[in-house]
């Protein structure tokens, strides 16, 4: 259970103009802290500066503090941007704020500054804005494949791609990366990286046309400075992996990507030039929109410990791949929470938000600090999904691995519309390492459905389904 607590500091004081939303607003003495949450930090425009959402799109420990970069929808609004948090757990408004719509940052070791926003900040916390990419909806920034030392790309929402000199600041844009996926509907990048030899990035156009599979507008991409490839039609959403320019000597620069379906969840890995796929359950279908993913992040949150989130649900995930095999994802908890970033600082866990839009009054959002031990006290981990919804499969063809660990009860429901019975096979890897066996073979008859509970306590790390049959299928797992 977690516990709830208010903290007020003696000499606490929020009187008016104490709100984060402009340059020269006052910061108490000594802030209010409920429950991880500091009041004072909240991030909001002044007044009805912004019409849409506040969230904040990214954090990053850099030059002895903590940078948060805050962002409206489609840049409508003023009076918010670039923040600045110190250890006296106060923050203010940077004089280069620029009110934009943001969601990307790097540490670029080369030069030794990082990128957040539109902003590049160097060691000493001294900040420069690149005017030219200030009125772009930035969603990415990337280390550059000719030019690492010097350069860096960065991705737009709207596929537009540019790369920017971090010395002297001039940026010139490379290609419009929805012309050249020719991705239907309304585009909308939400993450990318560079790894072994290739820029990946995630485009989540997804709508009703999507799930009625009328039109397939997500792309998963890459690019390898001269030719794009597609690497999967679905919406997805974040591309990351190792931060650090030696990366690639001992941990193999595996890069990750994360997206969905309209039955799962989807875990992509490249690692020594080659992809896997792997499945995983959804906690939520509110995120299954264009709109509602808002940068579901991957980040290194303990050195060399990752962290996943993905559609409602926080992971542990493995830096390591041993043998081409993900080894130890493991669900942490579900939760409610739009998270468009988190890391560690001063020895908390800090998790960006994106709450209150003016649907429901002034929009604003907030930061939580804490433990990352409290993520186990968030919620059971639960969910939903399987490899296949109403999907032609043939005959003897396993699915993609579907993750099995860290849920309490399980059971699994098969139909199918063949004319004739169809037996389907469930395969087990309770190792991870690919190490399949059968679990059962059930027959399902004709036109038929068939439900399965796995006995109390049964666990394996994956599982996975074939058919003796080409037919069209559904297999839906449901964790509880």
């Amino acid at each position: 259970m977690m516990v709830w607590m208010i903290v007020v500091l003696a000499g606490a004081s929020l009187g008016a103009g104490a709100h984060t939303g402009a340059a020269t607003a006052a910061v108490p003495a000594n802030p209010i802290q409920v429950d991880g949450v500091f009041p004072g930090m909240t991030v909001y425009a002044p007044g009805v500066g912004s019409n849409s959402e506040t969230g904040i799109g990214a954090l990053i420990p850099w030059a002895d503090r903590l940078w948060a970069i805050g962002y409206v929808a489609h840049i409508r609004g003023k009076g918010i941007g670039l923040y600045e948090i110190g250890e006296d757990m106060t923050m203010r408004l940077h004089p280069e704020a620029v009110t934009g719509t943001f969601a990307n940052r790097m540490v670029h070791w080369e030069t030794n500054q990082v990128v957040i926003g539109p902003h590049v900040i160097d060691a000493s916390g001294n900040v420069r804005t690149i005017e030219t990419l200030a009125k772009h909806r930035l969603t990415a920034t990337c280390r550059h494949l000719e030019h690492p030392k010097e350069m860096a790309y960065f991705l737009t929402m709207e596929g537009l791609l540019f790369e920017c000199d971090l010395r002297t600041l001039e940026t010139r844009q490379l290609a419009d990366v929805v012309k050249i996926l020719k991705i239907e509907g309304q585009p909308h990048f939400k993450g990318g990286h560079t790894a072994q030899g290739r820029l990946v990035v995630a485009n989540n156009t997804y709508e009703e046309e999507e799930f009625l599979g009328m039109r397939r507008g997500g792309c998963l991409a890459e690019w390898d400075g001269d030719t794009w490839t597609i690497v999967e039609r679905n919406p997805f959403v974040e591309v990351s992996g190792k931060q650090n320019p030696r990366a690639g000597s001992r941990y193999g620069n595996t890069l990750y990507a994360t997206g969905w379906s309209k039955s799962c969840a989807i875990l992509r890995v490249l690692h020594d030039g080659t992809w896997s796929r792997y499945l995983l359950p959804k906690a939520s279908q509110a995120y299954d929109h264009t709109w509602n993913t808002e940068w579901m992040r991957i980040r290194e949150a303990q050195t060399e410990r990752y962290l996943m989130d993905l559609h409602g649900l926080f992971y542990e995930l493995p830096p390591l791949v041993y043998g081409g095999n993900v080894w130890g994802i493991r669900p942490i908890c579900s939760h409610l929470r739009i998270v468009p970033d988190f890391c560690s600082w001063r020895g908390m866990f800090v998790m960006a938000s994106d709450q209150t839009d003016n649907a429901v009054g002034q929009p604003q959002s907030g930061l939580w600090f804490g433990n990352i031990d409290a993520l186990w006290q968030m919620g059971k981990p639960k969910g939903w999904g399987g490899p296949w919804w109403d999907t032609d499969v043939e005959a003897d063809v396993p699915s993609d691995p579907y993750l099995m660990t860290g849920f309490d009860k399980k059971c699994v429901h098969l139909t199918h519309t063949s004319k004739q019975e169809v037996r389907f096979t469930i395969e087990v890897d309770f190792l991870g390492n690919g190490s399949w066996v059968t679990y059962d073979i059930f027959a399902v008859p004709a036109e038929g459905y068939y439900h399965h509970e796995f006995p109390e306590g049964f666990s394996a790390h994956w599982v996975r389904v074939r058919c003796d049959t080409s037919c069209c299928a559904t297999v839906h797992f449901v964790y509880s």
